[in-house]
């Protein structure tokens, strides 16, 4: 008989080895904290958006969100084109990540837009699709957040 927690564990992505860790650090949380990585190379004031009651004067974590999640997903759109044979250097993904209340704390939605210039939008659908399947954050996310993802004109 197996374990109740073995039959999770398999269903979770984890990489087979790590090969980076990201290190962030927080302090004083989204209302008029901070966040910086270990190396210095992102150092942020983070304050709550004015939708949220804040000043909407610096960085929050929903941004930080949005802008990993969608260079992410551009570096997996690009892979399936250079496979596909598809010119896409100039791919954009925008992320637009929504909050708002869900249950008794907040929850999160995501609606990733990609424009691959001189493609076609069902091509560009098509790689989208394929880059959805594997990039970590659609992986991450999967069943917990709801996501859109869809090719748009460039």
């Amino acid at each position: 008989m197996h374990h109740p927690c073995a039959a999770v564990e398999q269903r979770m992505n984890v990489p087979d080895k790590i090969v980076y860790t990201a290190v962030a650090t927080s302090v004083g949380g989204r209302r008029g904290g901070r966040a910086a990585t270990d190396d210095g190379l992102l150092d942020v004031q983070l304050t709550a958006p004015k939708e949220l009651g804040g000043p909407g004067t610096g960085t929050n974590p929903e941004q930080l969100f949005a802008a990993g999640y969608a260079a992410c997903f551009n570096s997996a759109v690009l892979r399936f084109a250079k496979e596909a044979g598809v010119e896409a250097k100039e791919a954009s993904v925008t992320a637009n990540v929504g909050f708002g209340p869900e249950g008794g704390g907040f929850g999160l939605t995501v609606d990733l837009e990609v424009a691959v210039p001189g493609v076609d939008v069902a091509t560009a659908q098509q790689l989208v699709d394929a880059a959805h399947e594997v990039c970590p954050y659609s992986k991450a996310v999967r069943g917990n957040v709801p996501v859109t993802a869809r090719a748009v004109a460039a």
